[in-house]
């Protein structure tokens, strides 16, 4: 008997002379974390490393700030940096009107097939951005049916549209990617506003636009921002709609990495730019961020 509880769950003395078993020790919290962490590290932080690190490696050898000084004295490098922040931007802007407008009509207006088209949106945002732009080609390009109509009906040996390979091609190609983007979010919010406020503010004698201004948007802001976000992010790194547009002129952070690391074979040059990239998407994230924070803090104080 001895030997059996000897082999059993350890125990404790009781105040009445009895045994207790005792309780197994609890994992500290901060050890859960200690497995996705490590995984961050590995798969994202430790590659952001050896970039950083090899952007301060010239080929000649030895550690030195050479590559950055010699990238920031490019006027390519200039130019990108200036074409990523304002086709960024502007794609934002598009992305967050368009992406309003489209939601708005397709949770409150009635028109057959609005249930399958909020379904496609769900679809459209898995199709690849060169697809998209191969669309833009075949309806916009030189060969594209837009001038292909205009040739046939007057004979000319070339069509008026020819903005695809401009800046504006990348900035409509960008737009119309990521429009769903922004009006996934929106119109899950929408699908959450309460329809009696509309009805209240409509028998009151509010009009269409005054109820979008003083009880949708303030609704939507937290998703219109959270979307916004989203596509900053994408449109400051994207690569695949500037490459397949052939905008000649129109390079950006991402093209320029591409065209140092794969043409020039220059490697600490692209990684300089690739640092510059990543800092500049998290700064601009982050300057976003806030001032959506205080528009909706501001909204939310002046609805209540």
């Amino acid at each position: 008997m001895a030997s059996a509880s000897a082999g059993s769950t350890a125990v404790g003395p009781r105040a009445d002379g009895a045994s207790r078993p005792r309780r197994p020790r609890a994992v500290p919290a901060w050890l859960w974390a200690v497995p996705p962490v490590a995984g961050l590290g590995l798969v994202f932080l430790y590659p952001l490393v050896l970039v950083v690190k090899q952007s301060f490696s010239p080929d000649a050898g030895g550690h030195s700030t050479k590559p950055w000084s010699q990238v920031f004295q490019e006027q390519s490098f200039r130019k990108a940096l200036w074409n990523t922040v304002w086709i960024a931007a502007g794609s934002t802007a598009g992305c967050l009107v368009l992406g309003f407008l489209l939601a708005l009509v397709i949770a409150f207006v009635p028109f057959p097939g609005g249930k399958l088209l909020s379904r496609f949106i769900d679809i459209f945002l898995a199709f690849p951005s060169f697809l998209i732009t191969l669309a833009l080609l075949f309806i916009y390009g030189t060969v594209g049916m837009a001038n292909g109509l205009w040739t046939d009906a007057t004979g000319a040996a070339a069509g008026p549209v020819d903005f695809l390979h401009t800046p504006w091609g990348v900035l409509l190609a960008e737009v119309t990617y990521f429009t769903p983007f922004v009006m996934r979010p929106l119109l899950a919010a929408f699908s959450q506003v309460d329809t009696a406020q509309l009805e209240a503010a409509s028998s009151l004698g509010a009009r269409a636009p005054r109820i979008v201004r003083q009880v949708i948007l303030p609704e939507a802001l937290p998703s219109l921002a959270a979307g916004g976000g989203l596509v900053l992010v994408l449109c400051l790194n994207e690569f695949g709609i500037v490459l397949f547009t052939g905008a000649k002129n129109t390079t950006t952070l991402p093209m320029l990495v591409y065209s140092k690391a794969i043409l020039d074979g220059d490697y600490p040059g692209a990684c300089v730019v690739a640092v510059v990239s990543v800092v500049l998407s998290v700064s601009l994230y982050g300057l976003y961020r806030v001032l959506v924070a205080r528009t909706t803090g501001g909204a939310r104080r002046a609805g209540a």
